[in-house]
C-alpha cells in the first residue's frame, strides 16, 4: 500500500511546528487567532482549531484563556540521530567553529593572523578598486581542474628554492590546505584503516579522519620533531597507511624539525611502506633552507601540502598539493569528482600578487611582525606568571604550559565567560583526556599582548 496522502490540516501542523523548532517563532510569541489563521491558510475554522489543538498536544503551543495561542517555551526540535563518527568529527572542530564565528572579542586562541596583518597591509590596495589585471583572456568557465598554470609554475619554483625537486605538472591547486587534506585522505585510505598523526597536532585533521572513519594513532611531538623511537614502534605495531605531520612552525607547539630526526622519520617510512603527508602552511615566511621531509625525499614517498591562507588571506582559499606524478594525477581525478575545479579568479589574483612583487613585500613585513610579536609575547606571558620558552619554528604559535595547580578546562571556561577565546591543549590531542596529558594552551602571538588577556592570566596565576 502507498503512503497516506498528507491532509491540509497536517501540512499546517508541520509548518507551524517547524517554524517553532527553527526559532522562527520565538517562545511566547502570539499566533494569529483561529479565524485569522484559517483565512491565511485557506481552510475552515474547524480545521484550523484542530491544527492548534494538535500543536498544543505536541507541546509546540500554549493556550491562554481569553488571549489565544502562543509558541511554547519548552518546545524542542526533534533532531535526527547523528552517526557517532560524524558527532565526533563535529565535536573535534568546535574550536574551528569559534574561529569562523568570532563570538569572543579577545582571541589569543585563534589560529590565523589578524586581518590587519593581511588585508590591512599594503595588499589592501590590490584588493580594492580593480587595480589588478589577470592578463590574457579570462573565460567565464571552470578552468583547468589542475589550476591556473602560471600560479602552479610559481609554486613549483618556490618548492625548488626550498630544495624540493618539483615540476609544475606535480602541483595541483586546492581550496586551501584543508581541501588538500580531504583529497589526500580519500586517496590513501579507506574506512577502518589506521594512520599516524602528531600528538599534539592539527585538530581539524583529526575531525577529517573521524569523518572518514579512520583510526588515528598519535606519536609524541618533541621540540625537534616527532619522537623517532615512538614513530618506529607505532609503524611496526599498527602498519598505518600514512603519517600526517607538520615539520616547520608546528601547530600547536611552534617546534621545528631537526635534520637527524628527519632522516630517521624517512628511513622508518621507507622500511614500513608508509606515505608521509607533510603540511607546510608557513613556508613563505620561513627560511628556504629549513629541513623539510619533502626536500630530503624528493616527493617520492612524501606528499607536500601548502597554502596561502596563513600568509596572504584566509578568505582567498588558495592552496596546493605537490606529489609524485601518479599521485597528483589521482588527486586531480578526485578533485574533479568532488568540486570540479578551483577558482581561476582567486588563483589569478594570487599569481598577480606574486608576479608583481606585492606578495614578497608583504611577506617581509609579515616576518617582522611575527618576530616582534613572538618576542613580546614570550616576555609578557612570563611577567604574567605563565613562562614559556621561545619557539624555534618561526610561526604564530606558543605552546604554553599551565602553572602548577591550575585546571585547563576550568581556566578556559572562565576565560570564555570574560569574552576571551582560548585554545585548550586537549583539543590538539588525537586521544583527548588520556592519562598523563599536561595542561597546555596554544597562544597566537599576534593576539598575546591583549591587556585583558594578560590581566586574566596574571589573576589566574595569583590565585593558585
Amino acid at each position: 500500500m502507498g503512503a497516506r496522502p498528507t491532509t491540509r490540516g497536517q501540512e499546517i501542523v508541520d509548518r507551524i511546528a517547524d517554524a517553532i523548532e527553527r526559532g522562527l517563532l520565538k517562545p511566547g510569541e502570539k499566533l494569529a487567532s483561529v479565524r485569522r489563521a484559517a483565512e491565511d491558510h485557506g481552510v475552515s475554522k474547524n480545521t484550523m482549531a484542530e491544527a492548534y489543538d494538535r500543536l498544543v498536544a505536541s507541546g509546540h503551543l500554549e493556550p491562554r484563556r481569553g488571549a489565544g495561542y502562543f509558541a511554547a517555551a519548552t518546545a524542542r526540535p526533534a533532531r535526527a540521530r547523528v552517526p557517532p563518527h560524524l558527532a565526533e568529527a563535529i565535536d573535534t572542530v568546535s574550536l574551528l567553529r569559534e574561529q569562523l564565528e568570532a563570538q569572543h572579542k579577545v582571541r589569543p586562541g585563534d589560529g590565523r593572523p589578524p586581518p590587519g596583518w593581511m588585508e590591512g597591509s599594503e595588499l589592501s590596495a590590490q584588493f580594492a578598486g580593480g587595480k589588478w589585471r589577470p592578463g590574457g583572456s579570462l573565460e567565464h568557465g571552470y578552468g583547468s581542474s589542475w589550476g591556473f598554470l602560471p600560479l602552479r609554475e610559481r609554486i613549483a619554483l618556490s618548492l625548488v628554492e626550498r630544495g624540493v625537486s618539483c615540476a609544475p605538472d606535480q602541483v595541483l591547486t586546492t581550496m586551501g590546505a584543508n581541501h588538500a587534506l580531504d583529497l589526500v585522505i580519500r586517496h590513501i585510505a579507506e574506512p577502518g584503516d589506521t594512520v599516524v598523526v602528531d600528538d599534539p597536532g592539527y585538530y581539524p585533521l583529526f575531525g577529517k579522519l573521524q569523518l572518514a572513519r579512520l583510526r588515528a594513532v598519535g606519536v609524541r611531538r618533541l621540540a625537534e620533531g616527532p619522537d623517532p623511537d615512538e614513530l618506529v614502534a607505532r609503524l611496526a605495531q599498527h602498519r598505518p597507511k600514512a603519517f600526517f605531520t607538520q615539520s616547520l612552525a608546528h601547530n600547536p607547539t611552534g617546534g621545528t624539525l631537526a635534520p637527524a630526526i628527519a632522516h630517521r622519520v624517512l628511513a622508518a617510512a621507507e622500511r614500513h611502506g608508509v606515505t608521509i603527508v607533510e603540511c607546510d602552511p608557513f613556508a613563505d615566511i620561513l627560511p628556504a633552507a629549513s629541513t623539510r621531509l619533502a626536500a630530503l625525499d624528493g616527493l617520492r614517498r612524501v606528499i607536500s601540502i601548502g597554502t596561502f591562507s596563513k600568509t596572504l588571506s584566509a578568505s582567498l582559499r588558495v592552496g596546493y598539493v605537490a606529489a609524485a606524478p601518479a599521485v597528483v594525477a589521482a588527486l586531480n581525478d578526485l578533485k574533479m569528482l568532488t568540486v570540479v575545479s578551483t577558482s581561476t579568479y582567486a588563483e589569478r589574483f594570487v599569481a598577480h600578487l606574486i608576479q608583481g612583487g606585492h606578495y614578497l613585500r608583504h611577506l617581509r613585513r609579515l616576518r617582522q611582525r611575527v618576530e616582534a610579536a613572538t618576542a613580546l609575547a614570550v616576555r609578557q606571558l612570563g611577567e604574567a606568571g605563565w613562562p614559556v620558552a621561545p619557539p624555534a619554528g618561526g610561526g604564530l604559535y606558543l605552546w604554553v604550559p599551565f602553572p602548577a595547580g591550575l585546571d585547563e578546562a576550568e581556566i578556559c571556561h572562565r576565560a570564555s565567560a570574560e569574552g576571551i577565546f582560548l585554545a585548550p591543549g586537549s583539543i590538539f590531542r588525537p586521544e583527548r583526556g588520556a592519562e598523563g596529558q599536561a595542561a597546555m594552551m596554544r597562544v597566537n602571538v599576534a593576539y598575546a599582548s591583549d591587556p585583558h588577556f594578560l590581566a586574566f592570566l596574571a589573576q589566574a596565576a595569583s590565585r593558585r
